[in-house]
């Protein structure tokens, strides 16, 4: 199966590392024009807007906060300024501020919750509202645009020491199932990714090394890979996945089989 994103445009939030970076790379090889969101590190970025440029892609590096309303609004109005239009939302940036909730700061709670789920809900707003304006763009998409959220295992596996976390992927859940529930009838899919293990630098402690005791709850045997995910952010922007909507696709080698049971119900 050929996937294009030809004429498409696709802008993704928390792009400067990770599943964000490969996401971005993964849709302009695709053929979409591709917007990198950044807040903090902007030099990643912008090395990969110019390296798609360079191989006759398109692709711009805007820097924003996704927590904050003002930043938002900014990041969408900047995005069609340089493509004219919006096809394609990955909702992806996120943090962790890990502690036992006894000793947890509010500050903390915060921050987590306004990055993971405050931020997905600000960025699925603007794009919405632009997805409305447009309508369906014919020979272009099936769709009037597509919101690809990006949860995680543990908006199903609950995640002590990770309260805010584990709270703000949950939230996302029904975040995205309300969104979809919403305004499908309008044409537009809303869709989420779980990813479980993926290597990636915020997992680095425990994806490298010794991995004997994370592989024990990964029935499949490996550790993700950025790769894994960023092809079913292709799928889900395309319209090979049409008839997908309100859907959350677990990447989790199994994780959320939750294997420690085999054998011990």
């Amino acid at each position: 199966m050929h996937i294009s994103l030809n004429k498409q445009v696709a802008l993704i939030t928390g792009a400067s590392s990770g599943i964000g970076l490969g996401a971005a790379k993964a849709l302009a090889a695709a053929g979409a024009a591709v917007v990198i969101n950044y807040n903090t590190h902007a030099e990643p970025a912008e090395q990969l807007a110019q390296e798609i440029n360079a191989q006759g892609g398109r692709a711009i590096a805007i820097g924003a906060d996704v927590s904050q309303e003002q930043d938002v609004e900014r990041l969408f109005t900047q995005t069609l300024e340089a493509f004219g239009t919006l096809d394609i939302l990955v909702a992806n940036s996120g943090l962790q501020k890990d502690a036992p909730a006894v000793d947890m700061t509010l500050a903390d709670w915060n921050h987590v919750i306004g990055v993971n789920l405050t931020g997905q809900f600000l960025c699925a707003r603007a794009a919405l509202r632009i997805f409305n304006r447009q309508g369906i763009r014919e020979g272009v998409s099936r769709a009037a645009g597509k919101i690809i959220h990006m949860s995680s295992v543990h908006q199903r596996i609950p995640w002590a020491g990770h309260v805010n976390y584990a709270a703000s992927k949950g939230g996302i859940d029904q975040l995205m199932q309300t969104l979809a529930q919403e305004v499908s009838h309008q044409r537009i899919r809303i869709n989420s990714i779980a990813p479980g293990a993926i290597a990636t630098a915020i997992n680095r402690d425990v994806t490298e090394g010794d991995t004997t005791q994370l592989l024990k709850l990964i029935p499949y045997g490996r550790i993700g890979a950025v790769e894994d995910v960023a092809n079913a952010v292709v799928f889900l922007a395309s319209d090979a996945s049409d008839y997908i909507v309100g859907t959350t696709l677990f990447i989790d080698g199994g994780m959320s089989l939750y294997p420690e049971f085999r054998g011990n119900g």
